[in-house]
């Protein structure tokens, strides 16, 4: 005979997945801004040398990241940098792989957004007589953000699921917490149910602030 569903025991290890929840939102907050900081400094600098080493460079990475398992990089940052004499903790190894990870996709985010802008607005912005500093801060990159922040939403997307991977390194997040859990006292359906429902609610809010950001970036543009 199946066992009942014990909600009980969900609202019990409440505080518990609260905790492991809070860690889940710290990793992915901290990788989320320092990839999209870093993410839009290699796409300017793409741009600016499109056939240049730095470029090639920076292609190559984003290959690698791309096409190589976030989970091998997660082993290669936390076992593998300690042999040659860079020892991270396991919270700070999570943000470097974390990071690493998105980096390479903003990047990519950022270079479509700024290949987007029309070419015109900078001959247009130089009759009058702005500087390129001025054209890129205040024309080219709120029109590239504007244009990137779907494909930013879903790598912030990417970046809080992939940071379950991190209870490989005995960071006490939100899927370590259920794990853990699970192997103690066996509520693996409650347990599992519990966590894909927080994940849920967290990317529906994720989505929910980003959609408010984009819609106040297009109320210039919206006709009427």
């Amino acid at each position: 005979m199946a066992s009942q569903f014990d909600w009980q025991y969900i609202l019990d290890n409440l505080p518990d997945l609260f905790a492991g929840w809070l860690m889940t939102l710290r990793l992915s907050l901290i990788s989320i801004v320092i990839s999209m900081l870093l993410g839009a400094i290699l796409a300017s600098m793409q741009l600016a040398a499109p056939n240049g080493k730095i470029a090639a460079l920076i292609k190559g990475y984003v290959a690698f990241i791309r096409n190589t398992p976030l989970l091998l990089q997660i082993f290669f940052i936390y076992f593998g940098l300690p042999e040659v004499g860079l020892k991270l903790s396991p919270f700070n190894s999570g943000i470097l792989a974390l990071s690493l990870w998105a980096i390479a996709f903003n990047s990519e985010n950022f270079r479509a957004g700024l290949a987007a802008v029309p070419h015109g607005l900078n001959e247009a912005s130089q009759a009058l007589g702005l500087s390129s500093l001025l054209y890129h801060v205040l024309v080219a990159w709120p029109l590239a953000l504007r244009i990137a922040l779907p494909s930013l939403l879903y790598t912030a997307i990417g970046v809080v699921k992939n940071s379950s991977y991190m209870q490989v390194v005995g960071i006490a997040e939100l899927t370590f917490v259920a794990v853990d859990k699970v192997s103690l006292e066996f509520k693996t359906v409650e347990m599992f149910s519990a966590i894909t429902i927080i994940y849920i609610l967290t990317v529906f809010l994720l989505s929910m602030l980003l959609r408010l950001m984009e819609t106040r970036m297009n109320r210039p543009f919206a006709r009427g």
